[in-house]
């Protein structure tokens, strides 16, 4: 006959490992808010930890429960606290492309660059990696890290290239990330070369994308692509076609601008149709 042994029931700080979820980590995760409000009123800590170092608000922010992240982060919970991979909340709000969790831990004073591990990628990264461009958008107006560098995706906007969210590529190029960028010499435009995405190479050419850049197998971006297909066609075009004077000079005018592009060109004093076609309205 089995025993059953009854389950340890602490609350703790972070730093202390508990095995199995609370009442809190519970309250938090299904969005029951008038729950996880009367466990803070009876003096349940915000910041238990299960044994993976999951706290109730990276539960909250990992089901965009914002109701509850604001309960929680009113009540004291830590806003960067790392889980066992190394992911903040701010992180799990990103991957869940939960735009008022997302807005509610930066007020709250959570990093937009928490330092990066081995194990986690960046709050921008998460955020391309689901194709959350508004959460892109709030981030980098937060002076999130356009060249953060992960070890397995490289820029945000690699990532954004590999999981073929144009949306991404289209807010990342425009706030002034690097189109050239490398991972192992693979630049954003093998990716898209890869999943065959035309308007994805197209804007990435549009943005100073190097079509004849090679990776670590000595493959042009064209090389990944089925021959016939329009994304070679597409870029066959490019390789034997010489980009217009009118095309250089924008570039030109991008490189040297970089991130303070989109607001130093609004204030030239030049035609509005010349600041559009500068701002690739």
């Amino acid at each position: 006959m089995e025993v059953e042994h009854p389950q340890a029931y602490f609350f703790g700080d972070i730093g202390e490992f508990w095995a199995e979820r609370t009442e809190v980590h519970k309250a938090a995760s299904q969005g029951q808010a008038g729950q996880l409000q009367r466990l803070i009123r009876s003096g349940a800590s915000v910041n238990v930890v299960a044994v993976d170092s999951i706290t109730p608000l990276h539960e909250a922010c990992l089901r965009g429960q914002t109701q509850c992240v604001r309960l929680l982060l009113e009540a004291g919970a830590q806003v960067d606290a790392r889980n066992v991979d190394g992911s903040t909340p701010l992180c799990d709000a990103c991957s869940a492309g939960s735009l008022e969790c997302v807005r509610l831990l930066l007020q709250h004073g959570a990093k937009a660059n928490p330092a990066l591990t081995s194990r986690t990628a960046s709050p921008l990264h998460e955020a391309c990696m689901g194709g959350n461009s508004e959460c892109v958008e709030l981030l980098i107006g937060r002076g999130a890290g356009l060249e953060a560098y992960d070890l397995y995706y490289g820029t945000p906007l690699h990532v954004a290239c590999a999981n073929q969210h144009l949306n991404c590529v289209k807010v990342l190029l425009n706030a002034g990330a690097k189109v050239n960028a490398t991972r192992l010499h693979d630049t954003p435009l093998h990716h898209a070369a890869k999943a065959m995405r035309v308007e994805m190479i197209q804007i990435l050419v549009e943005f100073g994308a190097n079509i004849h850049a090679r990776d670590v197998h000595e493959k042009k971006p064209v090389d990944y692509t089925a021959p016939g297909s329009p994304s070679s066609a597409c870029l066959r075009l490019y390789e034997t076609t010489p980009m217009s004077l009118q095309q250089l000079s924008r570039l030109a005018v991008r490189r040297e601008l970089g991130t303070r592009a989109l607001k130093a060109v609004a204030q030239l004093d030049i035609p509005k149709i010349l600041i559009s076609y500068l701002s690739y309205q």
